[in-house]
């Protein structure tokens, strides 16, 4: 959703390593709300810490949606509670004084599970060594 923070000019993409961009089919929304109302037969999950819903407990399915806030602040508190039975989290040592995951990391976890849930259609199933 925009603003983005990053660029996404094709110099940008270059310097980065992403010569699969052109692959992508990117839209951008201007908010959240924008997002879920452009989107409503989607299933949306919302990634927070303070979710009672495991990630792998969910069943994905395509076209659903993982959102995740900022690295820094998460997604908006009053956005979790309104939606809290579509909110998810990845399990985290009990100890409050423990360091959280980044977000890219968190982001690949939860990806991952539903990507093998749905068993990876799509990708390249073997490699071609």
């Amino acid at each position: 959703m925009r603003p983005l923070g990053f660029s996404t000019d094709d110099k940008y993409l270059k310097r980065a390593g992403l010569d699969y961009w052109h692959m992508l089919d990117i839209h951008y929304y201007d908010s959240l709300q924008e997002l879920i109302l452009q989107n409503k037969n989607s299933n949306f999950y919302f990634a927070s810490k303070k979710s009672p819903n495991s990630y792998h407990e969910v069943n994905y399915f395509n076209d659903d949606f993982l959102v995740f806030g900022k690295e820094t602040a998460g997604l908006s508190e009053i956005f979790l509670k309104e939606n809290l039975e579509r909110t998810i989290r990845i399990p985290m040592v009990k100890d409050k004084n423990a360091r959280s995951l980044n977000l890219a990391n968190s982001v690949a976890i939860i990806l991952y599970e539903a990507l093998r849930q749905l068993n990876f259609s799509g990708f390249a199933k073997y490699s071609n060594i």
